[in-house]
């Protein structure tokens, strides 16, 4: 049996960690007060133990918790992956205004961030939650405030829910900003919004529709595409090839959320299929273990992506018959 003082620090997130990590081991873990409680067999309640003292220590460090995080660290630690959680935890993208460091927290995320470091050019495929947006915001807020780049530049198609710029009300910046909602929360957590605000009078932050990038030459920028599963073939060409010298494009999407006409090829997929093995060009794929929202959304993900492979499956066999 063993005994663990400070138990707040966990409970006060959620006591079903415990219960997760209990049911895993095969043992009880309890909390009551402000003492977490172990008892079973041996090898069990020390294997209990390593994770509840890792989940300690993360909210120590005011690291966000859930489930899946809980899950993940058992995981690593079940494998002998200790040092993946310090890789995660070590790797500081970048702070927020007030104070919070910015980490990945899935090796997926980790592949991603390394890549957006490493290449000029970097696709990021995956579900929503996965943390694509916010961390490229992330790191182009680094790469601004530490100079690297002279302006951080985003970019959306505006196909979303059928709606087209022209026919919304409002000035430019007035139509896009809805769309860039996601940037702007992120570039909002990094800035404040004094400086936010400031940076955008000064034309350090910059905000534009695809369409407005055509004859632009896009030198010592960071710029990011994000809801690119929505772009045609000719627009996203058109985009990869505004790349200027010092600039990194940072371009993301969802291939299962594709709002285009069915006639219409989807950019961000035939972009990716063309470029595949070019040098200073990578390719990060998400999956369901990256969300980093709420628990459900994982789940919710996990149901459509298994019921899209039934319907594939279910066609290809209709198919078969008719051959």
């Amino acid at each position: 049996m063993e005994d663990f003082h400070e138990a707040s620090r966990v409970l006060a997130r959620d006591s079903s960690y415990l219960k997760i990590i209990g049911e895993h081991y095969g043992c009880q873990v309890t909390g009551r007060g402000n003492v977490i409680r172990l008892a079973g067999e041996e090898e069990a309640v020390g294997k209990a133990a390593a994770v509840v003292e890792e989940i300690r220590r993360m909210s120590k460090q005011r690291i966000y918790l859930s489930e899946r995080h809980v899950r993940q660290t058992m995981k690593f630690l079940d494998e002998g992956n200790r040092h993946l959680i310090e890789e995660l935890e070590s790797d500081a993208v970048n702070v927020t205004k007030n104070g919070k460091p910015i980490h990945p927290r899935t090796p997926g995320q980790k592949r991603y961030v390394d890549a957006i470091r490493k290449n000029s050019i970097t696709f990021g495929l995956g579900p929503a939650g996965t943390g694509k947006t916010y961390l490229a915001v992330a790191l182009g807020a680094f790469y601004l405030r530490n100079h690297d780049v002279e302006r951080i530049i985003l970019v959306r198609p505006a196909v979303e829910a059928g709606e087209k710029l022209g026919f919304l009300p409002g000035d430019m910046q007035e139509k896009v900003n809805p769309y860039l909602r996601p940037l702007f929360d992120g570039l909002l957590a990094m800035f404040g919004p004094e400086e936010f605000l400031r940076l955008q009078q000064k034309g350090a932050i910059e905000v534009a529709p695809l369409a407005y990038m055509r004859g632009r030459t896009l030198e010592k920028s960071f710029v990011i595409l994000d809801e690119a599963q929505n772009t045609t073939v000719e627009q996203i060409k058109m985009f990869l090839t505004r790349l200027g010298f010092r600039s990194k494009m940072v371009i993301n999407g969802d291939v299962t959320q594709i709002d285009l006409p069915s006639h219409v090829r989807c950019g961000l997929i035939d972009a990716v299929r063309v470029l595949r093995g070019i040098p200073d060009i990578a390719v990060v794929r998400f999956s369901e273990e990256d969300v980093v929202r709420h628990d459900l959304v994982a789940a919710i993900i996990h149901a459509y992506e298994e019921d899209g492979k039934r319907r594939k499956q279910a066609e290809g066999t209709e198919h078969g018959n008719h051959d």
